[in-house]
């Protein structure tokens, strides 16, 4: 048929070509001398001569480009199959819908052939209508084992999967890396550490992880050291040594696990996305044996007669010493520990990582949401047996026994529990004490229970935490950062560990033990931190404040090191530090030292002078204008700082928190 008697059919149910795909289409037609594969489908048009093209709108729309351009004339002669129109909408159908996209490795064969007869990239792309970048991804398939492009051909492997063996032409340790890396620990990053074989340090969390380089030396790794390490810690060379080790350690855990009893015990890389909207179980306080209460009760009754004679004034030296000897001792028999019941265990499972300071981490008491699923339907079928046996059902609950026995409107029932939010809000806003109650339980919820914690509270305080261990490349050398676990693990053994019990244990604390735990809960929300992509000069200009406040003396909290900050700025920056530090004599041969040894050099002279880099400094003010100047005034003086000889870019700051 003519191009310029065919028309779009408004049949066809594709409507609408994105302008890259006809361009695409275009540049096919053009490599193949300006005809296509695959006939259009046609039907007779509404006018004499004229056909609406059913099957092919995009070819015909490529066609008309071609034709727009002057390449081919306007009633160049297209190859059609005629078609019924009363089919026209099913045909449409079937060919929008009934196709696959090429599978990738298909894709790499056919550009290998046409790379190995000689093509050019540049021509590929265009006889393809794809991208150069396109084509240089796929010929890079090349360098994957055959081995494991038929994996991935029977769908065993992802393709972020296959990609990642491309840093690799080494067949053979291709398949081995594979085999010997767990199912759970295949992801592209542990496939790259493991084929690039990079030397890790001895300080790495994995090293720490295993238990030190002298673990990874026993089991037949072999270590380099540098002559001048003091310390003589060296780097881990084989690095697939360290992650076999890695997930033995994981995977004896998780035996013990399953020896509990769990109902599944899963090793992961990092806790999956699905664990956060999981429901979960607590383990319970373990019971106090008749003996153990007797033993208590007597421990008691001698504290209170000794307490006596020591308020008296009566008592002998022994006396105290014995009384902080059986406070110890009810102390421990309070603190009998909590245990998980075996119906839970037998319906909940555990994951089993290594987490970002390199320690062993287990959740425990996670189920599933299958199993969640069929409790409930459990549940629903004996409550429903319970109506057919006795007429009703039993009502439990107060909540059960309030709910009215008709339906309202759902105006109405905003309307009351309006009404019941603001009486609420009244006697709260009267109460100070409940009202600190209620804070420091919804924080804490937040804090330490993240999983639906946003259920467990009425409050809409809601308190984020931004994770600063992304930020900080060493975070377990970081004084803060070490201090506030610390606290965490210390107020961890003193809250409840189910969060249905948080709400009476905080109404039961003391005025004191609340302002302790708000305090812990407002400072994991301080926020001071400068972004690439937002300065947030406000939000730091009050950490000032809030900072002199609390008269902090930053230099009792960081000293800049070759490793923290000399190793990572440029000459230049080293230099104005040492003459603001020490003057200008100090920093005089700087410039004709080796990088590494300018930043040790720099690390040896200001320890200890109380110099810290501008962006620490805590400049004492008084009022908001001057602090937002001085703010401005620290960013200036620190900007020569971030220029490095070979500058970094911020993946390979934090190549974790990259990935």
């Amino acid at each position: 048929m003519p191009l310029n008697k065919l028309d779009a059919d408004p049949k066809n149910v594709r409507k609408t070509y994105s302008k890259e795909g006809i361009a695409e289409m275009a540049a096919t037609i053009r490599a193949d001398d300006y005809r296509m594969l695959q006939n259009i489908v046609v039907r007779k048009g509404d006018k004499r001569g004229r056909f609406f093209v059913t099957a092919g709108g995009r070819r015909l729309a490529a066609i008309n480009l071609l034709a727009e351009a002057g390449e081919i004339a306007k009633d160049y002669p297209v190859e059609c199959k005629e078609r019924s129109g009363a089919d026209a909408t099913e045909i449409s159908l079937i060919e929008n819908t009934s196709r696959e996209a090429m599978h990738p490795v298909d894709e790499y064969e056919a550009f290998r052939v046409m790379a190995d007869g000689g093509k050019p990239v540049e021509d590929i792309a265009a006889r393809f209508g794809t991208t150069e970048t396109m084509v240089r991804k796929r010929l890079a398939l090349a360098r994957v084992s055959p081995v494991l492009l038929n994996l991935y051909r029977n769908e065993e492997m992802s393709f972020q999967q296959l990609s990642a063996f491309t840093i690799s032409d080494d067949h053979a340790k291709q398949v081995e890396v594979w085999n010997s890396l767990p199912t759970w620990n295949r992801d592209g990053r542990s496939i790259k550490s493991a084929l690039q074989s990079e030397a890790m340090k001895a300080n790495d969390k994995r090293i720490k992880f295993i238990g030190g380089i002298d673990v990874y030396e026993t089991a037949g790794g072999a270590v380099k050291r540098d002559l001048f390490d003091e310390q003589n810690s060296g780097y881990a060379v084989d690095v697939a040594l360290v992650e076999r080790l890695v997930v033995e350690k994981l995977e004896a855990e998780a035996e013990k696990l399953r020896a509990d009893g769990w109902k599944w015990v899963e090793c992961v890389s990092e806790l999956p996305q699905q664990a956060r909207h999981m429901s979960r179980v607590y383990p319970k306080d373990v019971p106090m044996t008749d003996e153990q209460q007797a033993e208590l009760d007597r421990l008691e009754e001698e504290y209170a007669e000794l307490a006596e004679l020591i308020e008296a004034g009566v008592a002998d030296d022994e006396a105290e010493p014995r009384a902080e000897s059986i406070q110890a001792k009810m102390a421990a028999l309070a603190d009998r520990g909590e245990v998980y019941d075996s119906e839970d265990v037998a319906k909940a499972g555990c994951y089993v990582l290594m987490d970002y300071y390199g320690n062993l981490s287990v959740e425990h008491g996670l189920v599933l949401p299958e199993d969640t699923a069929d409790e409930q339907e459990e549940g629903a079928d004996e409550e429903g047996k319970g109506e057919d046996e006795g007429g009703t059902a039993p009502v439990t609950g107060q909540a059960k026994q309030s709910e009215p026995s008709f339906s309202l409107s759902a105006a109405l029932v905003q309307e009351l529990t309006a009404q019941k939010t603001a009486a609420i809000r009244a006697e709260l806003a009267h109460n100070p004490d409940v009202a600190l109650a209620a804070v420091v339980h919804a924080m804490l919820a937040s804090l330490f229970h993240p999983y639906g914690s946003t259920d467990e509270t009425c409050l809409e305080v809601k308190l984020t935490s931004e994770r600063l261990e992304a930020s900080i490349k060493n975070p377990p050398a970081c004084k803060g950062i070490v201090t506030m676990d610390d606290l965490r693990e210390n107020y961890g053994h003193t809250i409840p560990g189910n969060p249905h019990d948080l709400w009476e244990w905080c109404l039961e604390q003391p005025t004191a033990t609340l302002l302790d735990l708000l305090a812990y809960a407002v400072a994991k929300s301080v926020n001071a931190l400068q972004l690439a992509h937002s300065e947030r000069r406000k939000q730091r200009a009050h950490a000032h404040r809030l900072a002199q406040a609390l008269k902090i003396d930053m230099t009792q909290w960081f000293e800049p090191t070759a490793e923290n900050y000399f190793g990572r700025i440029s000459k230049t920056g080293i230099e104005q530090a040492l003459t603001e530090a020490k003057g200008a004599d100090f920093a005089a041969g700087v410039s004709g030292m080796k990088k590494a040894d300018a930043a040790a050099y720099a690390e040896r002279q200001i320890a200890g002078s109380g110099w810290l880099p501008a962006l620490l400094r805590i400049a004492p003010t008084d009022d908001r204008t001057s602090d937002q100047g001085d703010d401005d005034q620290l960013d200036r003086d620190d900007r020569p700082f971030d220029l490095d000889d070979q500058p970094e870019t911020e993946n390979d700051q934090f190549p974790e928190a990259a990935e």
